[in-house]
């Protein structure tokens, strides 16, 4: 029994470099984050906390598994030096939490006062809360890290006593190791995975590759989660999931279903920080666990739980087995610009048919003629302007910047200057913008929960108008109608063995690395093709 092991460890910075010093105190240690201007003070305090966070990087103790193929027992060694590193890491941001708070408490001594204005002290503070809330964020995260890390070696450890207990029952002869010519063709077959480019995309819907859930995946906006009592049932990858609101108001995502009867936990209520099922009252925590059985014995009976944070207005769920990446991407719109409208949509159409869609303008003066793409002429060329490694770039001649952001998000800047017409060659030559973000959340093989933020740089007024969340929430269904029953055709034609990806062009180049990328992810690829932020 094998089992291929990939590193969890991956280092992280929690400060702004320009406002930090760092000092090595532990030799082979990870360095430390200082926010005092003297080392020495830092030195002082640290070893005042004692040999708590005078840990080693586990790091350079781990075994070298790159590149092979290790037996359980091999795995679970490295799961268990994996753990020590998240436990490791766990310490630093603690490290790093606390001495945010000793700077806080610095700032607000009374003596540092009669030296600096109240302007520069609230400044002061403003920094140091959002420092702090930025290494909060990431000591949840590394507490989801490590509990997925543990359920991944007790699940390797349940296999390895199953082999052991297989081995009792079979004769010495079978644990001969193979042959040098079996390991050569097996080596061989390893190497021999398709990596070509294959763009065929046609016939039924394939099941969804278990690597494209190994993302943060935003699922719904913080506004629509209110109040004690919300909650809100979501597909994501063919399974049930409900979202609501635990103790102190911190998102959860458990499985929406009961684990007595199977009945789904979104029909019932949430009770003091509990969602609780509607068919016999038992009771669930955000973890999954259920703390409350009436009429009955409380059992050890647990549901399954998703790693859930909420940041900048959104709900996020890490829905793959991997451990939950550190850093959770930032989806706001940039500087000078508002939210106008959140809009959460349900798409009869799989995920990538709609990242298609979205990726793709050249289609608007055919198919948006009664929208946002009204008037505009036909040019005799489109092209779409991007450095050759990355997945974001410009239209022309449409003053238009787009992006996709994996795993599944289009964000886009068409520089305007009245609603519904276009000036200039650029969104630099603009003088007003729209912002729009697009979340494609692959629910099932045939429907696309879509998550839709449209933000402006100029009339700001819009907000306080009285129902206007219900016009844009209008005008985003248009839009949406108008490609859906082109979407819809493609994939019933898609299903039945039409290739939706026959003749690529020229403007089709967004799109086209979209593919590349999503066919890297599915073939476990090492290295992603358009990593680089350019």
């Amino acid at each position: 029994m094998n089992a291929v092991v990939t590193a969890l460890s991956l280092p992280i910075s929690l400060c702004k470099s320009s406002k930090t010093s760092t000092r090595k105190d532990v030799k082979g240690a990870f360095r430390v984050v200082a926010i005092f201007g003297e080392e020495d003070q830092l030195v002082q305090r640290k070893n005042a906390w004692g040999p708590l966070f005078d840990v080693k990087d586990p790091r350079s103790k781990a075994p070298q598994s790159r590149r092979k193929l290790l037996d359980v027992n091999q795995a679970i060694e490295v799961a268990r030096y994996d753990i020590q590193y998240i436990d490791w890491r766990a310490r630093q941001d603690v490290l790093t939490i606390m001495l945010l708070h000793e700077r806080v408490v610095e700032v607000l001594n009374p003596l540092a006062r009669e030296y600096k204005s109240i302007g520069t002290l609230k400044k002061d503070l403003a920094e140091l809360q959002d420092e702090l809330a930025q290494a909060h964020r990431q000591v949840h995260i590394s507490e989801a890290r490590v509990s997925t890390a543990l359920d991944k070696l007790a699940y390797m450890e349940a296999l390895v006593n199953d082999r052991l207990l297989q081995d009792r029952n079979t004769t010495v002869t079978t644990d001969a190791p193979p042959s040098p010519s079996t390991s050569t063709q097996s080596l061989t077959t390893v190497k021999e995975k398709p990596s070509r480019k294959n763009w065929k995309v046609s016939g039924p819907v394939q099941p969804y590759n278990p690597q494209l859930k190994n993302f943060w995946y935003p699922v719904a906006f913080s506004t629509d989660l209110k109040g004690d009592n919300t909650m809100i049932p979501i597909e994501v990858f063919e399974e049930p999931w409900v979202i609501f609101r635990g103790e102190g108001g911190k998102p959860g995502c458990v499985r929406n279903t009961c684990a007595h009867r199977a009945c789904p936990l979104h029909l019932g209520s949430v009770n003091e920080g509990r969602i609780q099922c509607p068919y016999h009252g038992w009771e669930y925590t955000t973890d999954g666990k259920c703390e409350k059985m009436p009429s009955t014995r409380l059992l050890d009976v647990r549901i399954k739980s998703l790693p859930c944070f909420e940041q900048e207005g959104m709900i996020w769920i890490w829905p793959g087995d991997a451990p939950p990446a550190a850093v959770i991407p930032s989806l706001l719109p940039p500087p000078g610009f508002q939210i106008h409208a959140e809009v959460v949509v349900e798409i009869p159409v799989e995920h990538g048919l709609l990242l298609d869609n979205l990726l793709d303008l050249a289609h608007a003066p055919f198919t948006h003629t009664s929208t946002f793409a009204k008037g505009w002429s036909v040019p005799s060329l489109v092209k779409f302007l991007t450095p050759t490694s990355s997945l974001k770039g410009s239209w022309d001649p449409y003053p238009i910047d787009m992006e996709f952001r994996p795993p599944c998000m289009v964000i886009s800047t068409i520089g305007i200057s009245k609603p519904g017409k276009l000036e200039g060659q650029n969104t630099k030559q603009c003088s007003t913008h729209l912002h729009q973000l697009h979340v494609c959340l692959p629910s099932t093989r045939k429907k696309t929960r879509l998550l839709y933020r449209m933000s402006l740089d100029f009339a700001p007024f819009l907000k306080h108008i009285p129902f206007m969340q219900v016009v844009w929430r209008h005008f985003a269904e248009q839009v949406l109608n108008e490609d859906l029953r082109l979407v819809v055709g493609q994939q019933e034609r898609m299903i039945n063995g039409a290739n939706v990806w026959n003749l690529p062009v020229s403007y089709d180049k967004l799109g086209v690395r979209y593919r590349l990328w999503r066919n890297a992810i599915e073939q476990g690829s090492k290295q992603l093709p358009f990593n680089k932020s350019v």
